[in-house]
């Protein structure tokens, strides 16, 4: 079920209203209400990978308990790995048998001899990789006694199918979520409002800045040889603002909808492109999966700590894994591999951690030196963006190569333009509205102690006209394939 969809336009009332109707006050049936949904929601694409993900909240359920009743190092241990096999495996399976299939037999190839082993046509279900994490980091905040295990089944169901975020996230903690479905949830008007108004900016990212970027983006990268070069490079800012307005905006509609029934999420996104070097960048773009590989894969290898060189190797773990979560594809380990390398130089000089703040913090407008450090981190990041978006890193090559070689200064040409000079004007607006907004959780979260009453609503409908007159080709979460 697509947040952007008429289905989920019925659903989100109807289960708006037993909750804080029906169940009103009762936090054992709000919490079955909430599963129940969220099984609903999931099965809208496909019912039967429902069970991957009751078997994974059994599973994960049991082993946290008989955690509880070990002592023993070893034993715990071991119900840990059973934890990760059969999430991992579960993952592994549907998301990487067919890759690593194909590169065994390419690599036997090589070498002059074949290996023959049947290919399965595998459906990736919808949001394995977000899930997976997301219980993942309750059994082994159990096993380091970080948090006491649930008894309640109900519960941990809820935190695990979790419906606003259950497909692409945030990732969520286990020691920061689980425990909001314990406590009694009171209907907060503020709360809600400030959830809608979240919802009505991630709607517009999505259906007005994604899927209308996405429209020429698309077109750009299947037909690269036939533009110019200045035309390619719109193609990649064009995407740049795709991926970006559509994992956002996800986020954005998630974290609201949560809002509207008492739940709290993790802000997933902090305005990554105003980002003064790749540090901080990384730090503000897909902030649940960044923190989620730095404490449960980054630290244990032993993090910053070590030689110069055992801290690169792990800069480039983590980044290459990062890359290969996403997807089954080269493209993306390159893309993985070319953030360590761009990582790499502020590691060394030890100024990783040096922009903490919010860019021109108290300032209408940035420095010439900020401008300079968010240019640079921009162009960097949508050059990477490139492989990202490629089908193949053949293809990414080819698509980089044309950029200099076809006219690279030469005036942009679409085959069909007539949208794309309003869609530019919608993409500075977009900015500029991020840019004022850029102190708050999004965009817009201080209309109301900054705007007027008419000018407040004036834009909220404005916003809606356009979410109509502009409404891009409905489209898949980019997300929704990792």
């Amino acid at each position: 079920m697509l947040f952007n969809s008429i289905d989920f336009a019925f659903f989100l009332p109807l289960v708006f209203a037993l909750y804080w109707g029906v169940f009103k006050g009762n936090i054992q049936r709000q919490n079955l209400l909430i599963v129940a949904a969220s099984y609903v929601f999931y099965a809208w694409w496909d019912w039967r990978f429902l069970f991957l993900i009751i078997f994974s909240t059994l599973v994960d359920f049991w082993v946290a308990k008989r955690m509880a009743n070990v002592t023993n190092t070893q034993k715990r241990k071991a119900l840990l790995w059973v934890s990760i096999a059969v999430n991992l495996g579960f993952l592994g399976f549907f998301k990487y048998y067919n890759f690593f299939l194909e590169n065994f037999q390419e690599a036997f190839t090589l070498f002059g001899t074949s290996f023959n082993a049947p290919s399965l046509q595998i459906i990736l279900p919808v949001g394995i990789s977000f899930y997976t994490f997301q219980t993942l980091s309750y059994t082994i905040d159990v096993y380091r006694n970080k948090m006491a295990p649930t008894h309640n089944l109900v519960s941990f169901a809820a935190f695990v199918s979790f419906f606003p975020q259950l497909v692409a996230g945030p990732i969520e903690r286990a020691t920061y979520l689980l425990p909001q479905f314990y406590n009694k949830r009171t209907f907060d008007y503020e709360k809600a409002t400030d959830g809608m108004r979240q919802i009505l900016w991630g709607l517009f990212k999505k259906m007005v800045i994604a899927d209308n970027c996405a429209t020429y983006a698309n077109i750009i990268f299947e037909h690269h040889d036939t533009y110019n070069g200045s035309t390619l490079v719109l193609g990649a800012l064009f995407f740049t603002f795709q991926i970006y307005g559509d994992f956002s905006g996800y986020s954005d509609i998630a974290i609201g909808t949560a809002r509207l029934f008492g739940f709290d999420l993790m802000k997933n996104f902090n305005f990554p492109y105003f980002s003064r070097d790749i540090g901080e960048f990384w730090r503000r773009w897909h902030i649940s999966l960044s923190t989620w590989f730095r404490d449960y894969l980054y630290i244990p290898l032993g993090g910053s700590r070590g030689s110069t060189w055992f801290q690169i190797r792990n800069i480039f773990i983590i980044f290459i894994v990062s890359g290969f979560w996403h997807g089954a594809n080269w493209t993306f380990i390159v893309w993985g591999a070319l953030n360590a390398v761009y990582f790499l130089p502020l590691m060394l000089l030890g100024t990783n951690r040096k922009h903490l703040d919010t860019v021109a913090a108290g300032r209408w407008l940035p420095t010439l030196r900020e401008c300079f450090g968010m240019a640079v981190t921009f162009t960097l990041t949508v050059f990477a963006w490139i492989f990202f978006r490629a089908e193949s890193v053949r293809h990414a090559f080819e698509y980089i190569a044309n950029i200099w070689h076809h006219g690279v200064f030469e005036r942009p040409v679409f085959h069909q333009d007539d949208l794309v000079k309003p869609i530019l004007i919608l993409l500075v607006f977009f900015i500029l509205i991020e840019w004022l907004g850029r102190h708050g959780d999004f965009a817009i979260a201080h209309l109301k102690e900054r705007w007027p009453v008419w000018l407040r609503w004036s834009f909220y409908f404005g916003i809606i006209f356009l979410l109509f007159y502009f409404k891009g080709a409905q489209q898949e979460f980019i997300y929704f394939q990792f």
